[in-house]
C-alpha cells in the first residue's frame, strides 16, 4: 500500500477546512468555551468569529506546522479515547475536564490551556501511554 496516497492532502483548503469542522464538532462534544477551543488551536481571543467559520465549513485551518501539529494531537486524543473507553460515551467526552494524578492534579484541559502546545503534546502522550498499558 502506497502510504503518501492514503495521507490527507493538508496543503488543499478542502481538506483543512473539513479538519476544522471536524475539530470545533469535537470541541463542542468536550463542552468548552470559545476561548478555550481559540486557545487550543492556538488562535488569539480575537479571532472568535473563525470558530463559526470553522463550523460551517467555510474556512480552512492556516498551512501552518503551529496549527496543524495541534489539530493532530488533538485528533489523536480523541482517538485514544474513542479506543480507551469505546463504551461510555459519557466518560470519553468529559476525559478532558477531569482531574487526573499524572498531571499533578490539574484536568487534561488545563494542561493543554495552560501550556499550549507542549501541553496539548503532553495529553496526547498521556493518552497513548494509558491505551499502552
Amino acid at each position: 500500500m502506497d502510504t503518501a496516497a492514503s495521507l490527507p492532502e493538508l496543503d488543499r483548503d478542502t481538506t483543512r477546512m473539513d479538519l476544522a469542522r471536524i475539530l470545533v464538532a469535537l470541541f463542542e462534544r468536550w463542552s468548552l468555551t470559545t476561548d478555550a477551543q481559540l486557545s487550543l488551536l492556538g488562535l488569539s481571543p480575537e479571532s472568535r468569529k473563525l470558530i463559526g467559520l470553522y463550523r460551517r465549513g467555510e474556512r480552512a485551518l492556516p498551512n501552518q506546522r503551529d496549527a496543524l501539529d495541534r489539530a493532530g494531537y488533538l485528533l489523536g486524543i480523541h482517538k485514544g479515547l474513542r479506543l480507551l473507553f469505546p463504551e461510555n460515551p459519557e466518560l470519553r467526552y468529559s476525559w478532558v475536564h477531569r482531574r487526573n494524578q499524572v498531571l499533578g492534579g490539574r484536568a487534561p484541559l488545563e494542561v493543554m490551556l495552560e501550556d499550549g502546545l507542549v501541553g496539548v503534546a503532553r495529553v496526547a502522550r498521556l493518552v497513548d501511554f494509558q491505551r499502552g498499558q
